[in-house]
Formats: structure tokens, C-alpha cells, sequence
């Protein structure tokens, strides 16, 4: 059964414009939709959120990262996701427990025994039934992010933010990329690897043949 799907990949792997393109094409054959994300898909989890992204000065121990990640996901599962799929809407999510284990597991180096631990307890043991790993080299995918920061700089005459993540070395998008690798090798039916270094449309149509297949399924 398709109810919950995530959207997964380092940074600028284009996560939220084909998440908009899928939600689009599935109101299209009639489904119900709710669009989310992590961090920041409720009230509480935007404050949350502005913390964790913000670069500063004083910065945030790896510790109290984790925890402001899992207790966003904890307020968002309870107040958003369940809720929909109780009511039998599909949700889609701009990251999901994956992003944990790939970022602050494999990236930051956190024992991912434990943190598999903490996120079932955070996600209330809900689990995407399937996940689109949009998968980039990280020095194409830093590259569209900082095009895309000096664009809305352009466009709003201000200078736009830098999140945290955006700041760490190559390397540790590496390691990132390589964990979200791993997981898929490690549950390929339900996460899916998806070249997103080609254009969007020809994304979208891939993603496109993959739901169809799955909904099949259903």
C-alpha cells in the first residue's frame, strides 16, 4: 500500500520542486495529497527549524542537533502525518527519517544503531512505504545551491542565508551521499535511487513511471 512517500538526497538533488511535480501529477488521477517536511512541517517544527539551519557564531553541539531533528520529527509525525494517513490522504515528505542516518549518522558520525533506536521512537514507528532517493554528485548539487541563493539574492536585492549544512566540507557531503547509498542498498525495494543530476522534467517522468508502477499495487 502507497500512503507515505519521502523524498531524499543531499542538498540541491531538487527534492522540493519534484515533490511539487508529483503532487500535481497525483491530484491529477484523483488522489488526495498532503505536502510536508522535515524539518519544519508545523508551527513548532518552523522555530525548530530556524535553529537548525541558521549558520552561527556559537554553533550546535552534535548532540543537541540530533535531538532538535528528532523532536521535529516526533511534533510532525503526531500533528501531520498520522493525521492524514488516518484520514487516507498520501503524503509526500521533503525528508524523512532517512536524511538522520544519512547526515548526522554517516556524516556526522553518530552510532546509527542508536540513532535507528531514536528514530523509530520519533517517527512513532512509521516508515515511508516507499523512498525516491534523488542522487548527485555533492559538488553539482552545492553548486545549484549557491546558483540558486545568488539568483533569489538578485531577485530580492538582499543577501540570502546560508544554512549550516551548506558550510561543511566536501567531504562530509560525501560521506552523506555515501550513507544515503547504503541505505538504498540495504532496503532497494522501498528506496529507490533516481539520477537527479538530469533536467527536472526527465526526473519527473521517471518518478512518474515508478508511482504508476506501485500504484498498481495498491
Amino acid at each position: 500500500m502507497l500512503r507515505l512517500i519521502s523524498f531524499e538526497g543531499g542538498d540541491g538533488a531538487g527534492k522540493t520542486t519534484q515533490l511539487r511535480y508529483l503532487e500535481r501529477y497525483l491530484i491529477s488521477l484523483g488522489h488526495r495529497c498532503v505536502s510536508t517536511c522535515e524539518p519544519g512541517g508545523t508551527a513548532l517544527g518552523k522555530i525548530m527549524r530556524q535553529a537548525l539551519l541558521d549558520a552561527t557564531e556559537e554553533g550546535i553541539a552534535r548532540s543537541a542537533e540530533i535531538f532538535l531533528y528528532l523532536a521535529d520529527r516526533a511534533q510532525h509525525v503526531d500533528k501531520v502525518i498520522r493525521p492524514a494517513l488516518n484520514n487516507r490522504q498520501l503524503v509526500l515528505c521533503d525528508r524523512f527519517a532517512d536524511s538522520t542516518l544519512a547526515y548526522q549518522g554517516h556524516g556526522r558520525g553518530f552510532d546509527l544503531a542508536l540513532l535507528r533506536s531514536l528514530n523509530h521512537i520519533a517517527s512513532d514507528g512509521i516508515k515511508p512505504d516507499l523512498t525516491l532517493l534523488l542522487d548527485l554528485p555533492p559538488v553539482v548539487g552545492l553548486t545549484r545551491t549557491k546558483e540558486r541563493r545568488f539568483s533569489m539574492t538578485q531577485k530580492v536585492d538582499r543577501v540570502e542565508r546560508h544554512d549550516r549544512f551548506e558550510e561543511e566540507d566536501l567531504p562530509f557531503h560525501e560521506r552523506v551521499r555515501n550513507g544515503f547509498l547504503e541505505l538504498a542498498r540495504a532496503e532497494p525495494e522501498r528506496v529507490v535511487i533516481i539520477d537527479a543530476s538530469l533536467s527536472p522534467l526527465v526526473v519527473h517522468e521517471h518518478i512518474r513511471g515508478i508511482i504508476d508502477e506501485r500504484l498498481k499495487r495498491n
